[in-house]
């Protein structure tokens, strides 16, 4: 099918376009343009397609399940494949996570994980975190520090929301423990200076930090976050919606910290690429949720559900969380050698392939321009990459799960071209 082109002109303005491709098709780790060029697609359409393009067994699952069933509405009907999929989540989710509400994006399910720990505790504050990402609807651009493109414009905002500093080590130039204490003391302190314990309904956290730049905190962080809420009351929300679904070499990142939340929200790498997201809690939590207060006509599809229980059999029976594992160890040992060469590489971090190279100048600075370079760059040579980061000078790394060596080196090898090319 031949796109008609003269379309292109009547699309919102709104949407940036990282490239100029029209994909005609996609498969596995390439994205196919009109002309049948591949594309090696380390993006994921941001982290969403985690089985690779058109996985076998989750087209199958679509097709099979589009003859079936199109649209149940949940407070109507429900539908097998919601069930299967609660059945598939208990498998993978920790036990204490055993209420499940479904809804169609991330920004969804953070505004659902919101009402929901506003409701349980009978308490309306929010704290959140510096170059934290949560969403662009009206109440998640008040969770949103990452860039202010997100919330310029639209303000004032959702009130109630108070913003803590993040552990970016490298960011302040401290090593992470000290970076760790200093975070932690300062979340402390807006404790006692800006929203009190006893009017905090949750600490909102994105335990790596996505389109902030990418950012693995200490232990230390996460944990302390942990003990901070237990002991005022307040509950803990885990945003995995970029880091789930074995993006980081576990099927969430707050396992790397042995964190439980409790409230979790996912999306993206849930059903890979069809729309779907959900908020997990203890169910006594959901109990104190007012039936009605909080709904959809569209939440937990029965397509989408159905492709979300083919994507969580994929990675577990094709082992594609020790594959993640192995190849981002490879992805992150072959940047780090590359940084040797090229010292406007500042930091290389990240878990799994969840990856994160971080460009600073001679004088350490943010270098988007230089950033911003080397993707274009690597994209000449049918390499996506993304941009991420307040200052959008750490490209991330998004292969999917199912990437093999040879991708791996062959994206490296794309990346040493495009920096040769920008830094000679």
């Amino acid at each position: 099918m031949t796109a008609h082109l003269d379309s292109y002109k009547y699309l919102s303005p709104v949407w940036p376009h990282y490239t100029p491709i029209i994909a005609s098709r996609a498969e596995g780790c390439y994205v196919y343009d009109q002309n049948g060029e591949a594309y090696l697609d380390f993006t994921c359409g941001i982290a969403v397609t985690n089985t690779g393009h058109c996985h076998p067994r989750v087209v199958e699952a679509i097709r099979k399940q589009a003859g079936l069933l199109l649209h149940g509405q949940i407070n109507i009907v429900v539908h097998e494949p919601m069930l299967e999929l609660v059945h598939e989540l208990r498998q993978i989710v920790h036990p204490s996570l055993d209420g499940y509400f479904f809804t169609n994006s991330g920004a969804e399910a953070v505004e659902g994980a919101i009402k929901l720990a506003r409701h349980a505790t009978g308490r309306p504050n929010v704290i959140v975190f510096q170059g934290s990402f949560h969403g662009r609807t009206n109440a998640t651009m008040a969770l949103t520090t990452s860039k202010t493109i997100y919330r310029a414009g639209y303000q004032p905002l959702t009130p109630g929301v108070f913003v803590a500093p993040y552990p970016y080590a490298y960011r302040y130039g401290w090593d992470e423990e000290t970076t760790s204490r200093w975070c932690l003391e300062e979340l402390e302190f807006l404790l006692l200076s800006q929203t009190a314990p006893w009017e905090t309904a949750a600490i909102l956290v994105e335990p790596v930090m996505g389109e902030g730049g990418y950012v693995v905190p200490p232990t230390s962080f996460l944990r302390g976050l942990r003990q901070i809420c237990d002991q005022h009351g307040i509950l803990l929300i885990a945003d995995e919606i970029q880091s789930g679904f074995g993006r980081t070499g576990k099927w969430f990142a707050q396992e790397h910290f042995d964190l439980i939340p409790d409230i979790m929200t996912v999306a993206k790498g849930i059903a890979s690429g069809l729309p779907l997201s959900g908020v997990f809690s203890r169910l006594e939590l959901m109990e104190k949720w007012i039936p009605g207060s909080h709904g959809g006509t569209f939440g937990g599809n029965a397509v989408a559900c159905a492709a979300g229980v083919a994507t969580i059999q994929a990675i577990r029976e094709e082992s594609l969380l020790e594959n993640a594992r192995q190849r981002g160890e490879q992805l992150i040992s072959g940047l780090r050698h590359l940084q040797e060469e090229y010292p406007a590489i500042g930091d290389v971090r990240g878990l799994g392939l969840m990856v994160g190279a971080e460009f600073r100048d001679a004088k350490r600075q943010p270098d988007k321009a230089a950033a911003k370079a080397v993707v274009h760059a690597a994209l000449e040579r049918r390499l996506m990459l993304l941009t991420c980061g307040p200052w959008d000078n750490t490209i991330r790394w998004i292969p999917p799960l199912i990437v093999n060596a040879e991708q791996i080196n062959h994206g490296l090898e794309i990346f040493r071209q495009s920096l040769q090319e920008v830094f000679g």
